[in-house]
Formats: structure tokens, sequence, C-alpha cells
């Protein structure tokens, strides 16, 4: 086909399409919801795991943690073997650096939370928070974990922790709802009922979707909390691996201190768990997995719908312009002129279907982005053009049998058709 054929067959196509307005606007309607949907499901997890990896790398990329029990969310109750496992103490750690001199920042933390079914609140003055997380943490602590950021003072020290100092870091948010427009370093703050000396304030973190992120912490020194806290008994242990060291042979060297240092037989199981810096992402894979199945299967209904919407609405158009047809093979139109002229208009009506769903995708992943910023939905080129690939790939795979049957008409026969 030429530049010239190809012009005037686009011309005739968008004639058609203009001449019946409603009956186009129906037929691409599938092909729109569609598109939109992929687009925009698309933006949203597009962004959402560039946040992901983000937050992986400000939590730290090249941090383990070992518990007691599994880490993240748990569905019903754990088995008898894992409740009954033995609690992490602070001699593990220690254990850990006396054998395994090659990982970095070994600590011990602990926690005590609503979500463990304990309350804690600060005070200052009149002013209080509730629902605070209160964290024991070693100096380590900070290194293995960058999202612990100071800001404003200093974060705990050797000093602070062989000294059980009563001393507090607080989170942003902790610090403006108790201090407002003041100053809290070197104020006296009481942490359930007790006073502590405020040496730092968390650099702002709202949490990942709304749950609780640096802002609801305060972390006192780890010593201090073992002792005025020993109830708290579920204790994480924190390494890092050192860049240029590979990460599975810190993990077993630490596995083997850990295993020696809870008397764990030869043949026994692991009584602890390892998790990985990732499982923040695999955890959310997980989570978009069954969206992207769901999504996957509107979007092929709304695609379907709309291909087959297509077929029918050139299938109508083949009948309508029978005479037409007669005509061009008259004056010497081939079958490939005709077939070309008909697979054009399937296409073009499924292309104007995937730029109206582009488009909508683009406004919704905007809107969203504008309502929630925590969910930073952004359109890739990739999808554009995946879109766009949908859109043509519909118009052909659905325009071709109406094309190819009105270029198999016989001419005789469509001139005498009324």
């Amino acid at each position: 086909m030429t530049r010239a054929e190809l012009h005037e067959n686009l011309m005739v196509a968008l004639d058609t399409l203009r001449s019946h307005k409603v009956r186009s606007a129906l037929t691409i309607l599938g092909i729109v919801i569609g598109v939109t949907s992929v687009i925009s499901v698309a933006s949203i997890i597009d962004g959402l795991n560039g946040y992901i990896q983000h937050r992986v790398e400000e939590f730290g990329s090249r941090t383990y943690f070992v518990s007691r029990i599994p880490l993240g969310p748990r569905f019903g109750r754990m088995p008898e073997h894992i409740r009954k496992r033995k609690y992490f103490q602070a001699t593990d750690a220690e254990m850990v650096r006396q054998l395994v001199p090659h990982a970095d920042n070994v600590s011990v933390f602990g926690t005590r939370a609503f979500f463990f079914g304990d309350s804690n609140d600060v005070r200052y003055g009149s002013n209080s928070v509730e629902r605070v997380i209160l964290r024991g943490a070693e100096p380590s602590y900070f290194d293995a974990i960058p999202l612990f950021a100071v800001s404003n003072g200093r974060a705990i020290t050797k000093f602070d922790e062989e000294h059980s100092r009563p001393v507090v870091v607080l989170g942003a948010a902790v610090a403006d709802s108790l201090f407002k427009a003041e100053s809290p370093l070197g104020k006296m703050v009481r942490v359930n009922g007790q006073q502590y000396e405020v040496i730092g304030v968390f650099e702002h973190d709202p949490g990942l979707f709304g749950g609780p992120g640096v802002d609801s912490f305060v972390v006192m020194p780890f010593s201090l909390f073992h002792k005025r806290y020993p109830e708290s008994k579920e204790l994480i242990l924190g390494f890092t691996v050192p860049k240029g060291l590979p990460s599975e042979q810190v993990v077993d060297d630490v596995t083997n201190a850990l295993r020696r240092a809870r008397k764990v037989g030869m043949n026994a199981q692991n009584d602890f768990e390892i998790t990985a810096p990732d499982f923040l992402t695999n955890l959310w894979n997980q989570l978009t997995g069954a969206l992207v199945l769901l999504t996957s299967i509107i979007s092929s209904v709304g695609l379907m719908v709309g291909g087959i919407g297509v077929m029918n609405i050139m299938l109508i158009s083949v009948t309508e312009r029978t005479a037409e047809i007669g005509v061009r093979k008259a004056i010497g139109a081939r079958k490939s002129d005709i077939r070309a002229q008909f697979l054009l208009e399937a296409v073009l009506l499924s292309v104007v279907g995937g730029a109206i769903g582009i488009a909508l995708g683009a406004l919704f992943a905007l809107v969203v982005r504008t309502v929630m910023p925590s969910i930073p939905a952004t359109v890739s080129p990739v999808w554009v053009t995946l879109g766009v690939a949908i859109s043509v790939g519909v118009g052909i795979f659905f325009g071709y049998y109406p094309a190819n049957r009105a270029a198999n008409l016989d001419p005789i026969v469509c001139l005498r058709y009324e």
C-alpha cells in the first residue's frame, strides 16, 4: 500500500467514524474500560514498587533480622513448636559479635507497643501522646537501620548504653505534639511515669500506607529498657552484611553462631528465623499478585467486549457498504485494498478507544497521587506503549474477519445489492 492509498483509506475511515459517532462511541467503550483499568492499576503498582524499593533502601538493604518467631503478618495460631521456642537474650548478640566479627552493627532491641497488648504514654507538662511505640536499642541499631536517622540532637551512644542513662530520642510527630514550637532538646519528659531527658529527634517518617512509622517511636538505651520492662521478652537481633562480602556466607556464620549460643542440636532445626532485607518487597509482591490477577481478568473482559463490538460494527459496516465495495472492485480495487480499508477502520476504532483509556488512566493516576500522596501513582512510557499495542492488537484480531469478508465479496453480487 502506497502512502497515498494509506492516506485515502485513513480519511475514509475517519469519515465513517464521524458519520456514526454514537455507534462508534458505544463500540469502543469496552476497549476504553479495559485499557483504563490496565493503565490505572499499572500506574499505581509501578509507583508503589518504586516507593517500596525506596523504603527497603531506607530500612537497610543489607540488614538482616533474627527473631524467635517469623516476622510479618500472621494468620491463625502459630504452631506449638514455634510458640515454645526460647526467647532471645542480650548475650546472644554478644556471642554473634565474638564468633562472627565480619558481621557489622550486630545489635539487639526490644519493643513495647500497643500491638503487643502494652500501653505507653509520653508527657511533657500538660501535653501527652499515647499509643507510642517504645523501643530499647543499642547504639549500633541506628547504623543497622538508616530509617532511624536523627535530624536534631544525637542518637544513643555507647556511654548511654553502658550507664543505662535515662535518655530518649523522640519521633518527629511525638516531639511536635509535646513541644509544639519549643525545642525538645535537653527537656525532661515522662515516659510511663518515669523521667527521661530528650537528647534527639528523628527525621520525619509517617510510616508505610498509614501504618506506624518512626514518627511514633520513642527510643531509649536497651540496657535501661531491659531493666525497666523485663516482661518485654520478645527481643530481635539485627546485623548488616559488609559490602564486598557474600550475604550467604555471613548469614550462614551468624546461623551457626546462634545455634551454638542457643544449644541447638546438630540435626535439629533452627529455633529462630532470619529475615532477609527484601522481606518487605516479597510481602508486597504477594499482596499485589492477587490485584494484578483481578485487574487482568477485568481488563481481558473489557477488551473482549470491546473487540466483539468492533467486529460487530465492522460486519454491519460491510453490509451497509456492500454496493460501495462492488463499485470499488468494478473500477479496479483489489482484494488487498478492500481488506486494508476495513482493517484500518477497525484498528482506528481500537486505537481511539485505547487513547481515551490511556488518558483516563493517566488522569486517574494524577487524582490518586494528588488525593493520597502516600500512593505515588505514575504512568510509565512502558505501559503507555503497551496500551497502544493492546489497542492495535484488538483492532487487528477482531477486525480481520470482517475485513476479509468484505474483500472476498463478489463484485457482481455487490452491485445488485439493495
